[in-house]
C-alpha cells in the first residue's frame, strides 16, 4: 500500500494486516520521503507491516519507530541472528520463503525461536510480487509446527481451494499483484469480494 486513499479505502475493509514495502528495487516501494502521517491513523486492528529484503537491523529499526510498526516481513536471505534482533524490536516477525519443488524444509529449523510465522512464495528471481502461484502440494512436507501466511499469485478464485487446504496451519492469507489497478494501489471491490467470501467460512484465515 501506498497512495493515502487506497489505504485508508482498504483499512474500511478491516483486514488484518496491511503491507508497506520499505525495498528501494520493488515497484511498490513507499520511497524515502515517505510521510508516516499516512498510516498512523490505521486502526490498532490493522496490524501495520513493513515489508524489508535483506536491509540492516538499523534500517529496520529506523522504520519500525519512525512508522510504528506493529510487524515486520523478512523477505531475503535475512540470518536468523537478523530475525532475533528483530524480534527483540517488540514485533511480530514474518520470515518468508521462496518455495519450489526443490525446497528443504530444514532451513526452516533455525527460526523456530525467532520468527511468529513463516510465509511461503513462490519462487522467483525477484522477492515475491510475482503474481504466479506456487504447487501448493510442496507444503504437505511442511511439519506444521509454526502457523503459516500462504501467499504466491493469490486471486479472488482461490477461495475455495484455500479453504479445502484444512491439512495446513494457515494463519493468514497475503493477497498483494492480483488485486492492483497498478503496483501499490489495490482494487477496493476485488479486495472486499476476496474478504466476504473468505468470510462466510466458519475457519477463516486472517487476510
Amino acid at each position: 500500500m501506498r497512495d493515502r486513499n487506497n489505504i485508508d479505502d482498504v483499512a474500511a475493509l478491516h483486514p488484518d494486516y496491511m503491507g508497506f514495502i520499505f525495498y528501494g528495487k520493488s515497484p511498490r516501494y513507499i520511497g524515502e520521503s515517505y510521510s508516516p502521517d499516512n498510516i498512523y491513523h490505521l486502526s490498532d486492528k490493522v496490524k501495520k507491516t513493513g515489508v524489508f529484503v535483506n536491509a540492516s537491523e538499523q534500517e529496520i529499526s529506523n522504520a519500525v519507530a519512525r512508522f510504528e510498526l506493529d510487524a515486520v516481513q523478512l523477505h531475503g536471505n535475512e540470518s536468523f541472528e537478523l530475525c532475533l534482533m528483530v524480534k527483540q524490536m517488540g514485533v511480530e516477525v514474518i520470515k518468508a520463503f521462496q518455495v519450489d519443488e526443490e525446497f528443504d524444509f530444514s532451513v526452516l529449523r533455525p527460526y523456530t525461536e525467532v520468527c511468529d510465522f513463516y510465509l511461503f512464495d513462490t519462487k522467483t528471481k525477484a522477492f515475491g510480487g510475482s503474481g504466479h502461484k506456487f504447487d501448493w502440494t510442496i507444503l504437505s512436507r511442511y511439519d506444521n509446527n509454526k502457523p503459516i501466511f500462504l501467499s504466491g499469485g493469490i486471486s479472488k478464485d482461490d477461495v475455495k481451494d484455500i479453504m479445502g487446504l484444512t491439512n495446513l496451519n494457515i494463519y493468514a492469507v497475503d493477497i498483494n499483484s492480483r488485486f492492483e489497478i497498478e503496483p501499490a494501489l489495490k482494487d477496493v471491490d476485488k479486495v472486499s469480494a476476496f474478504i466476504n467470501e473468505i468470510k462466510s467460512y466458519s475457519n477463516e484465515p486472517k487476510i
